[in-house]
């Protein structure tokens, strides 16, 4: 429903009463989902341009240059509550939506990343939750031919209720031949082409602007929207025939709001008449709110001259696609809706798109600190939790329902980041972010999620291009809410500007609150990052090969592993400084004798199990501290020959092989077989098998 204040303001603006299509219009674009409200003068302190910027935020997705001849389009968007409502269908959606999100820009979609974020999986329902998102990721994923090369999963009780499903998608296109998102002259048609439109998804912008109740999933399904890859691999072919041509003037997906966000947004630089009868639809007797705010999956809506109509039909009935010239572009800039002759809505189109009144909310800063309390259990008990926490166990579950290999561009998913071949470059990327970090110390555990996917990219050698995000957050009403969110985002915007990465687009999803679970979700400012470097081969360490760690290891234990399996408490760690990432990227270019992972989840520990589970090692300082602290910014290196590091900060700290991994401090010692390092990092898969 529209607030009475907004009612206020529209009456005012029309001088008259809103039509229930109107008013439809005005609840989704108006909504959080839609017009950003409370983050809009936020996200305008982000740096957003840069050399190889040659699209930003605004658009369906960021165009960011890769080589002379390529541009990547990249785009990052949440199915929170949807994927809570119906797991397998609200994560499925959400990848077919954030693909024709990199597809409305000409590109064809090449790879996904997935960070989700759920409740621990002690519960049955988080089981189920994490069981159908994955099936839905995957099987849309697979489906279409698009390969998920990464990923990132964290756990926490503020996730119960409300976990968050947030993907981000790769496309590329040719630098010269990108497609943008708003029409271009008066007179074009407006071509619908895809699924046939139904009641599916009805009020699903509004639907995602707020909080879960105890009865959403049965009241809300019908918000949540029913995805068919197949007709999204023959629509994907299709748009990129049609882009092909050189003829499409615009193109959007019909994402939310459907028709009417669509139609609206992409119109907005002059103004736009639809035809909502003459929309294809699935079910018979559609109102005109279900035909324009419905949304249904597959759809997209191109721009093209009057002659390219009959063109782009001929394109769309080649793959078996529906097709309907619903409407054209006009001078007068309204957003006019008609319906069988009778006008419907007749709105100025910048009242609609970019007019909502914005929210001023209070801040309240606080401090969730917990003094630290050492845990008194044996360290090598404490070690094997740890290594069996789901963050840091081995992903193997997940992993092995996903196609990777699709499009043949994979060249590795191993290690931090991920790599895949473009012509003769590599394309890396990451993502992911600590949310129980974040929730101590919002600046910097932001600022450090910047530096932590960077480290990612420079273990593999790449330099970052870009960043997205998605800033999910609880609901802003609250002031230590808004305070996370200002604070979230100065850390974002100033660590970027320091590491001079640009923000290039991204979404924002607030409300996320159950009142089911009486929780509110930690904030969780999910990064995702691309990078380019030289396709390297990154070797394995042999027995005998060096082992440093670079950085200085201080008492960070808030909002750690260990802290989550303990409830140790303790201080989040500070920013990082974030000059280590070039040293590290520039080892790793330079030397194939070195091999470099960075230190987060888990810290020394879960990092010396990843690059080196056989090894003898031997610490200075406290065992305890050295192992299990999450300071940011610290990397493992593992190298053939000293000389190989040169004059990179660093202590060396023992030499990988053995028959297992032997830790030790002064007088203190850790030893792990190999089995029961083993047996632990099997952890998440074994609780997902046991159904």
């Amino acid at each position: 429903m529209v607030s009475a204040e907004d009612l206020a303001i529209i009456r005012s603006s029309l001088g008259r009463e809103p039509t229930d299509v109107e008013s439809a219009c005005f609840e989704n674009l108006w909504s959080e989902h839609c017009s950003y409200r409370s983050t809009k003068n936020l996200l305008r302190t982000l740096p957003t341009t840069g050399p190889d910027v040659l699209l930003g935020p605004g658009d369906d997705a960021a165009i960011v240059r890769f080589s002379d001849e390529w541009a990547l389009a990249v785009s990052m968007e949440s199915h929170n509550h949807p994927s809570y409502v119906d797991p397998h269908d609200g994560a499925a959606t959400g990848v077919g939506g954030i693909v024709r999100d990199v597809l409305s820009m000409g590109a064809r979609p090449i790879a996904l990343m997935d960070p989700l974020y759920f409740g621990p999986l002690a519960k049955e329902k988080n089981r189920y939750l994490l069981e159908h998102v994955i099936g839905g990721i995957g099987g849309y994923g697979n489906c279409i031919g698009v390969p998920v090369v990464r990923g990132d999963l964290v756990f926490d009780e503020g996730y119960n209720g409300n976990p968050l499903v947030n993907v981000v998608c790769i496309g590329l296109v040719r630098a010269d031949r990108f497609i943008t998102a708003r029409v271009k002259k008066p007179g074009n048609r407006l071509v619908l082409i895809g699924a046939s439109t139904g009641r599916d998804g009805l009020g699903g912008a509004s639907f995602a602007s707020r909080d879960l109740s105890e009865d959403s999933e049965a009241s809300d399904r019908p918000s949540v929207q029913i995805g068919d890859p197949f007709t999204e691999k023959l629509l994907i072919d299709a748009i990129l025939e049609m882009a092909e041509t050189g003829k499409v003037r615009a193109c959007r997906d019909l994402g939310a709001a459907g028709l009417a966000g669509a139609s609206s947004e992409m119109c907005s630089t002059f103004g736009g008449l639809i035809h909502a009868d003459r929309v294809h639809q699935r079910e018979q007797g559609m109102h005109p709110v279900e035909i324009m705010l419905a949304e249904s999956q597959e759809r997209m809506l191109v721009e093209v001259d009057p002659g390219d109509v009959a063109l782009m039909g001929t394109i769309a009935e080649k793959y078996d696609l529906k097709w309907s010239d619903i409407g054209e572009v006009i001078e007068d800039p309204r957003y006019i809706v008609r319906f069988h002759g009778k006008t419907v809505a007749d709105i100025p189109i910048d009242l609609l798109c970019t007019e909502a009144p914005l929210c001023e909310w209070k801040t309240a800063p606080y401090n969730a600190e917990k003094e630290f309390v050492r845990p008194q259990a044996d360290i090598k008990e404490l070690a094997l939790k740890v290594l069996s926490h789901p963050e840091v166990a081995s992903k193997s579950w997940i992993i092995e329902q996903y196609d990777h290999d699709v499009q043949v561009r994979t060249v590795s998913l191993g290690g931090d980041a991920s790599l895949l071949r473009i012509g003769d470059q590599g394309l890396a990327s990451s993502c992911g972010c600590n949310p129980r970090h974040i929730f101590l110390s919002p600046y910097a555990g932001t600022a450090n999620a910047i530096i932590e996917n960077a480290a990612n990219l420079a273990c593999t050698g790449a330099e970052p291009i870009c960043i997205v995000n998605c800033l999910n957050f609880a609901s802003p009403v609250h002031p230590d809410i808004y305070w996370q969110l200002e604070q979230c985002i100065r850390g974002m915007g100033d660590m970027a500007r320091k590491m001079n990465i640009p923000v290039v687009g991204g979404n924002v999803s607030l409300y996320n609150e159950s009142d089911e679970m009486n929780t509110q979700i930690k904030p969780t400012p999910s990064i995702g990052m691309v990078g380019k470097c030289p396709v390297l081969h990154l070797p394995v360490p042999a027995p005998g090969w060096g082992l440093a760690l670079a950085g200085e290891t201080g008492e960070h234990f808030g909002g750690s592993v260990l802290d989550a399996v303990t409830g140790c408490g303790g201080s989040a760690p500070v920013t990082a400084d974030p000059g280590l990432v070039t040293r590290i990227r520039e080892l790793v270019r330079s030397s194939d004798g070195v091999a470099v992972t960075d230190l987060s989840q888990g810290g020394l520990l879960a990092a010396l199990v990843t690059l080196s589970p056989r090894a003898r090692v031997t610490l200075g300082g406290d065992l305890f501290t050295m192992l299990f602290s999450e300071t940011a910014g610290r990397f493992l290196i593992a190298f053939r020959e000293r000389a190989e590091i040169g004059d990179l900060p660093c202590t060396i700290i023992g030499e990988a092989g053995g028959d297992t991994l032997s830790i030790t401090a002064g007088t203190q010692s850790l030893v792990l077989e190999q089995g029961a390092i083993s047996q632990a990092l099997s952890s998440l898969s074994k609780i997902m098998r046991i159904e």
